[in-house]
């Protein structure tokens, strides 16, 4: 029996032709706070940022489902002082056909996030600009490896 292939956006097999189709963009929301402005200004810039990285999917009707990507992003400074929180919540509307079970749950856990993680990205950049920082440029982010990652830990809660 053939193996899947992913090509271009479909998945491919002898019995199933299925497509994953980007419909829409959108910036669902997005906050900035610099709680001690202006005074962290006058600090030495060696931050540490935490960052958390979240997706959430629901299905809006039939073949089209909206998928979230959340990144919050907390910068300190020596002290523990707080230079900026960032929370961007980068969305996307996305048509799935001739997917379902499993797969599906794994294109909207990696395909999509995939998709949706460069604009999160410049949004967080912009906005730390903005806000009187440093650029900040965040690591891609392999989402197949975290997808894995949750299944594992699900799998082992299962079991305990």
């Amino acid at each position: 029996m053939a193996q899947p292939e992913f090509t271009d956006g479909e998945i491919m097999s002898e019995q199933v032709t299925a497509q994953v189709r980007l419909e829409r963009i959108y910036l669902k929301d997005a906050s900035w706070e610099s709680p001690k402005s202006p005074q962290v200004f006058t600090e030495n810039w060696a931050p540490e940022i935490q960052a958390d990285i979240n997706t959430k999917s629901n299905r809006v009707d039939g073949t089209r489902f909206e998928i979230v990507l959340t990144v919050n992003l907390n910068a300190k400074l020596e002290g523990g002082k707080t230079a900026f929180i960032v929370e961007v919540q980068q969305a996307g509307l996305f048509n799935i056909e001739g997917v379902e079970g499993e797969l599906l749950q794994r294109v909207l856990g990696t395909v999509c996030p995939t998709t949706l993680y460069p604009y999160a990205r410049e949004t967080v950049d912009s906005l730390t600009i903005k806000g009187g920082f440093p650029a900040l440029h965040l690591a891609p982010v392999n989402f197949d490896v975290l997808y894995a990652e949750a299944l594992r830990q699900q799998s082992q809660k299962t079991l305990h």
